[in-house]
C-alpha cells in the first residue's frame, strides 16, 4: 500500500539538471539549495551518523562470521557487500546534494558580484 508520505516524497524529489547552472531558473536553484540543506542537516546529525556506522559495523561483523566457501556462503558475502555499497551510495547521494547546493550558492555569489561590477 502506498503511503501519502511516499507520494509526496516522489512528487518533491529533485529532478533538476545541474550540469548548466546558467540555464536554471531562480526557483530551480532554490530547490537545489533547499534539497542540499536538508541533506546537510542529515549529514551533520550525530545520531544518524551513529546508526549508519553501527549498521555498517553489523554488516562487517556478518562478513567476518562467514568462514566457508560454499555457493551459499559466497551469495551471502555478495548480499552483504551490496548492503554496504547501498549504504555508502546513500551517504554519497547526501554529499552530492550538499556539493550541488554549495555550487549553486557559489554561482549566485559570482553572478551577483559580476552584476555589481
Amino acid at each position: 500500500m502506498i503511503e501519502t508520505e511516499t507520494v509526496e516524497s516522489f512528487n518533491t524529489r529533485l529532478t533538476v539538471d545541474t550540469s548548466n547552472l546558467k540555464k536554471l531558473t531562480p526557483s530551480q536553484r532554490d530547490q537545489i539549495k533547499h534539497y542540499g540543506s536538508q541533506a546537510e542537516a542529515l549529514l551533520t546529525n550525530r545520531e544518524l551518523a551513529m546508526f549508519v556506522h553501527h549498521y555498517k559495523f553489523e554488516l562487517a561483523d556478518g562478513l567476518v562470521t562467514i568462514t566457508g566457501h560454499t555457493d551459499t556462503d559466497n551469495q551471502t558475502r555478495i548480499a552483504i557487500a551490496n548492503y554496504l555499497s547501498g549504504t555508502d551510495g546513500f551517504v554519497a547521494s547526501l554529499k552530492r546534494a550538499v556539493y550541488q547546493k554549495n555550487k549553486v550558492i557559489a554561482f549566485e555569489t559570482t553572478s551577483r558580484d559580476d552584476n555589481q561590477s
